[in-house]
């Protein structure tokens, strides 16, 4: 049994990441569940609480973590990071070393031998920016898996690539990255 920190970005596909949090708690890991402030917007963070069994987080001025430290704390108590879905956002920020939220400071502070997985999801015209394509350009140089995205009906209503991978292949894809 892993332990697997899901985070949780704000995006329209969010929604895929309860699947993805139930199929790991259903395969044995226990998954804690972190959320972006946007994400709490698209989805109820107790619905993670309640799938995963533990306390969805998401405010880093309000810390479980007796220190303050939740992102030390949850860094150092996991074995593999996937971030479903990853926004341009979310992976503009990880690519810059930045830290805004609970979410990029437990990312920068997860040690770099322990698997790192990212689930891009958005508009497929965003998707080919020049800017984003340099950003996971970075995330993959620095060691992070990418998984997806895949062309089809995004939740703008185009087409095209930059549809989320569905929450099966994710979990295989992170299961596969742990036993490596």
């Amino acid at each position: 049994m892993s332990t697997i920190i899901v985070g949780v970005s704000g995006s329209a596909a969010c929604f895929k990441a309860v699947s993805v949090c139930s199929s790991l708690v259903q395969r044995g890991h226990l998954v804690q569940p972190v959320l972006t402030k946007a994400a709490t917007k698209l989805v109820a963070p107790l619905q993670f609480s309640c799938i995963s069994g533990n306390q969805a987080v998401w405010d880093e001025w309000e810390p479980q973590d007796p220190a303050g430290m939740d992102h030390i704390a949850l860094a150092r108590s996991a074995d593999a990071l996937v971030i479903v879905p990853a926004s341009a956002d979310r992976i503009g920020l990880l690519a810059n070393g930045l830290a805004p939220d609970l979410l990029g400071s437990l990312a920068l502070a997860f040690e770099q031998d322990k698997p790192r997985t990212f689930a891009p999801a958005m508009n497929p015209e965003m998707w080919r920016h020049p800017a984003l394509q340099r950003n996971v350009a970075q995330l993959e140089a620095d060691g992070w898996r990418m998984i997806g995205p895949v062309e089809g009906p995004t939740a703008c209503g185009e087409e095209g690539e930059g549809r989320m991978v569905e929450a099966e292949e994710i979990v295989e894809a992170v299961i596969q990255a742990l036993a490596n």
